[in-house]
């Protein structure tokens, strides 16, 4: 029997470590699978988030400001997400009816297929990501991610 290297701690002496590095690991792997599924709708992650994030706003296009306090992100990341989404024709900018100097983004006819082809492309990669599952198995992560990270919204974005 072999016994871990120095540098590696011991498994069974930090399984809180173990957990976070299997964690961190699957991050990554999700991010990748997810990447790939999103290349043929010709969008990245970020700018797949954005575009999700607007259409959960509903009928009342979101400020910018709104889209960076909802994804957590400095104002400048979401104007460069923006450009690019406006640029290939998914978002457009218009100004607020009662503030003309408030400027709200909102879908255009182009974001909201984009968003249909995102939900097939999000189902595609989870079932990539998921295939090694039982039905039993996924509903087991499905209450423990729950637990983790609070009730998924109730949009299907």
């Amino acid at each position: 029997m072999t016994s871990p290297s120095p540098s590696a701690p011991d498994p069974a002496l930090d399984p809180d470590g173990l957990l976070a590095e299997q964690l961190l690991r699957l991050t990554r792997r999700l991010h990748r699978i997810h990447k790939r599924h999103l290349e043929p709708v010709g969008i990245t992650p970020a700018q797949s988030r954005l575009l999700r994030t607007v259409a959960h706003f509903g009928d009342a296009p979101p400020r910018m400001a709104d889209l960076a306090a909802r994804l957590e992100v400095v104002p400048r990341a979401v104007t460069t997400l923006v450009d690019g989404l406006e640029a290939a024709g998914r978002v457009r900018r218009v100004p607020d009816p009662s503030n003309r100097r408030v400027i709200r983004i909102e879908l255009t006819d182009q974001g909201r297929a984009t968003l249909r082809e995102l939900r097939s492309a999000r189902r595609a990669a989870a079932e990539d990501i998921l295939a090694p599952l039982t039905v039993a198995q996924r509903e087991v992560l499905g209450d423990l991610l729950t637990a983790l990270t609070g009730p998924l919204p109730e949009s299907g974005c």
